[in-house]
């Protein structure tokens, strides 16, 4: 198929969260889930973890460890993957604060320390 003239593709900035962008609910519980299993994935491939090991190390089964580092997270909150990442030797610190008055509402962000 020859295209003769210019097809234009309609171009939408990002608001930063694409699960804000899909219009699905909570978007930042669900932006903040995915960026702590990706941290786990980071972790588990910094170490050079076997998923043997990482399934021994957070006290999960190796289905659940493939399923998390593959992004199927749909049985895992937040808590939890916090709770895995400190199992695999991680810090994980939680402020409160006012939020800016520029802004609306208050937000989750998670803040990457040196190694991670």
């Amino acid at each position: 198929m020859v295209r003769t003239r210019k097809e234009r593709i309609k171009v939408t900035p990002s608001s930063g969260n694409v699960f804000a962008d899909m219009g699905l609910p909570e978007p930042e519980k669900e932006l903040t889930r995915a960026q702590l299993a990706a941290f786990v994935e980071r972790t588990v491939k910094r170490r050079r973890l076997s998923l043997a090991k990482a399934a021994a190390l957070m006290a999960i089964d190796q289905p659940k460890v493939s399923a998390l580092l593959d992004g199927r997270l749909r049985d895992l909150s937040s808590d939890r993957l916090m709770r895995l990442l400190m199992r695999l030797g991680q810090d994980i610190e939680i402020t409160v604060k006012p939020k800016p008055r520029s802004r609306a509402r208050g937000r989750i962000r998670l803040l990457v320390g040196a190694r991670a």
